[in-house]
């Protein structure tokens, strides 16, 4: 199994540092490298088959293995649902800050480009965009306080 990891390894390495060069040499973007698009390819395919074979490598290897946690304390399937189900709210409010920084980071610093003494007020902005997070997180630890 540990050659899977490696191919994963492999793949996404493959992919950084492509990346890397076309960062390091933007002008050879358009007609000087033939090579990116197949190289990219071949590393993503490379990367996706060895994840999807780790899983599927992974649950037969659980599977087998039921009979070793008998013992332990068991979660059941509903208490297993019940803690994705509370990490959605988190989920999904960072990723709404996420979206929301993005434009108000890009906006505050244009506005400070002409305007610097408004330093405070952009941050405010920022602060109110992140609480959206601190939201979400405050609803899980609120939900998991109900299990």
């Amino acid at each position: 199994m540990y050659w899977l990891i490696g191919l994963m390894s492999f793949g996404i390495i493959g992919i950084i540092a492509a990346g890397f060069y076309y960062q390091a040499h933007p002008h050879r973007n358009t007609n000087g490298a033939c090579w990116f698009r197949p190289a990219v390819r071949i590393n993503l395919t490379l990367f996706v088959a060895a994840q999807a074979v780790l899983i599927v490598l992974g649950a037969r290897e659980v599977m087998a293995a039921a009979e070793a946690a008998v013992g332990s304390s068991e979660i059941s399937i509903g208490t297993g649902l019940a803690i994705i189900g509370i990490g959605i709210p988190t989920a999904f409010s960072t990723i709404a800050a996420g979206i929301a920084v993005g434009p108000i980071g890009a906006a505050s610093l244009a506005v400070l480009a002409e305007k610097p003494e408004i330093f405070g007020r952009t941050l405010i902005y920022l602060g109110l965009a992140e609480g959206i997070a601190i939201y979400g997180l405050v609803m899980s630890i609120l939900l998991l306080d109900k299990i």
